[in-house]
């Protein structure tokens, strides 16, 4: 197995993470490219869900999924309603996703959260992630 060189965390509420999980793929920031074009083939991708639905008030707080970049560049996918934003065709990625269970945000100690203030980043809605944590986060969340 190659060396993880890239780590990535999108923030996904947990509904969405599971549309995500069941049809292999990942968009991210309402479907816009720019956020899945700086992915590359092989990075990591941990998904953190603070919420169970979208625009949801009660906190999750969770690591919800994690898996491998599974392909080259964005695709285009189906034509879907983004509600207020209208019809979209949003940009994917394909993610080959591992077999997990949730982790909550006090379940792992991360370099991410070892910082003060270190939740504000979140709303770019994809960041980078250390390797180190990426293990971390794998080694919790496929745990017997």
């Amino acid at each position: 197995m190659t060396e993880l060189q890239r780590a990535w965390l999108g923030v996904i509420s947990a509904e969405n993470t599971q549309r995500a999980v069941e049809g292999g793929f990942i968009q991210l920031n309402h479907g816009k490219r720019h956020g899945v074009a700086r992915l590359r083939l092989g990075d990591g991708f941990a998904i953190y869900s603070p919420t169970e639905q979208r625009g949801g008030k009660e906190p999750l707080r969770a690591f919800t999924a994690l898996g491998m970049v599974a392909d080259d560049a964005p695709y285009q996918g189906e034509p879907m309603s983004m509600g207020d934003r209208g019809i979209v065709e949003p940009w994917r990625r394909r993610v080959e996703f591992l077999p997990v269970r949730r982790a909550g945000l006090r379940e792992v100690e991360l370099q991410l959260t070892s910082g003060p203030n270190w939740g504000y980043q979140l709303r770019r809605g994809l960041i980078p992630l250390s390797t180190t944590d990426f293990e971390t986060l794998r080694a919790a969340m496929t745990a017997g």
